[in-house]
């Protein structure tokens, strides 16, 4: 049977008029299923709602029991429309009833029809309901049926997704409204309660009833011409996608935008009627819907492509006039699918009260900045940005790795007291600030700041810290736009040392490479980055860009003590070598009159493994040693810190890992040689108790560490917890751990933890 006609424009028209209407929601929701039901000449036509019970409801009909309507409710396992719900697929019968999936409802009155069609309601490839016509014939819908009834879901779908139909079956929310809790993983301590902010917005299509369907297919044709030519300029340039993306990223893009069947189904999406903005969000919540359900890593990993494709061009259509410009609300969360550091700070951080992000890790560069600005941070929230909107409440939990999306009124309660109690805590950490950490036993420990950013020194006068036992000096070149000259590089090294009002500055040579590519250098491919060319190796190989860097600080130190040390040293040749260039430094300045700092004392990081077995001869040649246990652990234990399948495969509190502690510690100790731990086990009170027991006496960490850390310190004994982790490690296997027993000793003695 034909569809009536007119098609599907005529059906647009007559629901625009509809949507018009000043009627009550559901008064309009009964004028729809009539006017789809007239159009695709159909007996039936439903609209079966999803609510945060996970069930879908019959919200409308034509044809069947309208006393069913608020009544009919069925699980997304059972019956068509469940199926329809949980592939987020059409899904075209000729007899419904013959079908395995088929639910008899005796309260519909149904049983009289045989043709069944149905259609998943769609919104950024989230199923917020189903929309379905029957005929009482054993007949085939067309695929003109097919597309007009997907069309007319899409509008749907945007009714549900304002919160129109919000309190017709008061006992519960629509599914496009519900509350959502989402798991990722911790980057940034804190708890954060607020609204969401995209990071990159999403292009709200406002209009979706075309006018003019000819003009309408020569806007798409013009704007899908003009991304082309962007991409493959890009591509011929060899540039990157933001600061992070590679050519082969683009490449698939390209791919992607020179699809004819892509632009095939837009193409068709506004011949239905729609307009060319609502025919790419059409088209791309279809392609999210399928790909989100796919198994294959790596076609949910093009879903990201798509998603970058399919914004140039919405971009492109509304024109930049209709960007504007992003206010941000008092209690703003930055919700992204990934982002820089330099972005980060691009937004005032007092605005700010936590970052949601899907990719990126704990030692990512903005979830070191987020921790630095002590904004509670999420990562690897998987379709975070397609699970709000903005505007939505949202609460971010920095200490579990979770978010909620639109809490409940108890859920944002609880969330509202865990706050009011660690204010009260912090308030506790604060009146520590001048005591001494100084164990119970009368053991000094040095408590000092990891910093990264000017922003990070103003932490020394709150926290009571010691002094800056790291300074990551590569973050000041990945926010700049271009290298930093010397001068820049002084300039900045001269406040770092007028911040730290006296207090030791340990300045880290850069570490860049590996995961840390600056924007504005060539990304060197390489199999395994991490264990490439990085850090030092950069620093000998192109000796100019470590002698800048030095000059710059020594010249910044002005004839003030100067402490530097170099990263990623794997050999005790490679750190003779660094102070090689050092001394040539010092010579030229001293020839051109400059002052030169009074003690100036240089230190190789742990992080290596190699060094473990030339501890004794770093420890001669060094002045001080540090320890990169984030690092040194990577690659004691060969697991990528990053990939979430390996990374909770070792333990920093093992036998095998503290065995590795105790060597550098009691081997720095014998040759007088100071250590300290600045990798994060240091900034977590239960791994600091044990690296005290081990006999670390200098740690360093974030800001938001040090109250935590020192009032463990000011409650433990540290003769007590060095003789239990002897013991305990002389009866253990290496792959055991101590944190059940470290645990029980901090409890059976009071010690925070």
């Amino acid at each position: 049977m034909p569809a009536a006609p007119g098609g599907p424009r005529l059906l647009l028209r007559r629901l625009r008029e509809a949507m018009a209407e000043p009627v009550s929601p559901q008064a309009r929701l009964d004028r729809i299923v009539v006017l789809i039901a007239a159009n695709v000449v159909a007996e039936v036509c439903s609209v079966y709602v999803l609510r945060d019970d996970n069930t879908l409801e019959l919200f409308a009909t034509e044809g069947l029991n309208r006393e069913a309507v608020h009544q009919t409710r069925m699980r997304t396992d059972e019956g068509l429309v469940g199926l329809i719900a949980r592939t987020a697929e059409p899904l075209s019968l000729s007899d419904a009833q013959n079908h395995p999936a088929f639910s008899y409802r005796p309260e519909t009155g149904e049983e009289a029809y045989h043709a069944f069609l149905g259609v998943p309601l769609l919104r950024a490839g989230n199923t917020l309901g189903v929309l379905t016509v029957q005929n009482k014939t054993y007949r085939v819908y067309s695929e003109e049926e097919i597309e007009a009834l997907q069309t007319t879901a899409m509008v749907l779908s945007e009714m549900i997704a304002s919160g129109e139909l919000e309190g017709l079956a008061p006992d519960a929310g629509t599914a496009a409204r519900r509350p959502v809790l989402a798991r990722g993983i911790a980057l940034a301590d804190g708890i954060g309660l607020g609204y969401v902010v995209l990071h990159e917005p999403r292009v709200v299509v406002k209009t979706l009833i075309a006018e003019n369907v000819d003009r309408e297919v020569a806007r798409l044709d013009a704007a899908i011409e003009e991304v082309r030519s962007a991409i493959d300029a890009l591509v011929e340039r060899g540039d990157r996608i933001g600061t992070a993306e590679s050519r082969e990223v683009l490449e698939t893009v390209r791919m992607f935008a020179h699809d004819k069947g892509w632009l095939r189904r837009m193409r068709e999406a506004v011949a239905s009627g729609l307009t060319a903005e609502a025919a790419v969000e059409r088209v791309q919540s279809d392609n999210r819907a399928r790909m989100m359900r796919q198994s294959d890593p790596y076609l949910r990993e093009r879903l990201h492509d798509l998603d970058d494709l399919a914004n140039r061009v919405l971009r492109t259509l509304i024109g930049s006039e209709a960007a504007g410009t992003m206010v941000l609300p008092e209690n703003a969360i930055l919700v992204a699918r990934t982002m820089g550091p330099a972005a980060l700070l691009d937004y005032e951080a007092s605005t700010l009260r936590g970052i949601v992000l899907e990719e990126g890790g704990p030692t990512s560069h903005v979830a070191i900045v987020a921790r630095a600005l002590g904004i509670p941070a999420v990562g690897e929230v998987e379709n975070a940005t397609a699970l709000c909107d903005a505007g939505d409440a949202i609460i971010v939990d920095g200490v579990a790795g979770e978010i909620h999306v639109r809490p409940g009124p108890e859920v944002e309660a609880a969330y509202a007291e865990m706050v009011r109690l660690r204010a009260r805590r912090q308030e506790q950490y604060r009146a520590l600030r001048d005591v001494p950490a100084q164990t119970r036993d009368g053991v000094r420990v040095g408590l000092h700041l990891n910093a990264g950013l000017l922003v990070d020194f103003s932490h020394l006068q709150e926290t009571g810290a010691e002094g800056v036992g790291l300074f990551r000096t590569e973050l000041q070149f990945m926010v700049a736009q271009r290298m930093p000259s010397a001068a820049e590089q002084e300039e900045l090294y001269r406040k770092v040392f007028a911040a730290s009002a006296g207090k030791s500055v340990t300045v880290r040579t850069l570490d860049i490479g590996g995961d840390k590519i600056l924007p504005y250098m060539a990304k060197l491919e390489e199999e395994n980055p991490a264990l490439g060319w990085r850090a030092i190796r950069i620093g000998l190989d192109r000796p100019a860009l470590l002698r800048m860097q030095l000059r710059a600080l020594l010249k910044a130190a002005d004839g003030d003590p100067l402490k530097i040390m170099f990263p990623m040293v794997a050999t005790v040749d490679e750190f003779v070598r660094a102070r090689g260039i050092v001394e040539r430094e010092k010579a030229y300045l001293k020839r051109h009159g400059y002052r030169l700092p009074t003690d100036c004392r240089l230190g190789a990081m742990i992080e290596v493994p190699s060094l473990l077995f030339q501890i004794d001869e770093i420890a001669r040649e060094a002045d001080f040693l540090s320890v990169g246990s984030n690092d040194l652990m990577q690659f004691l234990f060969a697991v990528d810190r990053e990939n979430r399948r390996v990374a909770d495969r070792f333990d920093p509190l093992s036998v095998a890992a503290l065995r590795a502690f105790r060597l550098i510690a009691e081997r720095a100790n014998a040759a007088s040689c100071p250590v300290t731990v600045c990798g994060e086990i240091g900034g977590r009170p239960l791994d600091a108790m044990a690296l005290i027991g081990l006999g670390y006496r200098q740690l360093s960490m974030s800001p938001a560490a040090i109250g935590p850390v020192k009032a463990m310190v000011l409650s433990l004994d540290a003769g007590a917890i060095a003789e239990l982790i002897d013991a305990e490690m002389a009866r253990m296997h290496d792959g055991d751990s101590l944190r059940p027993a470290l645990t029980a000793f901090a409890h059976a003695h009071g010690i925070p933890i």
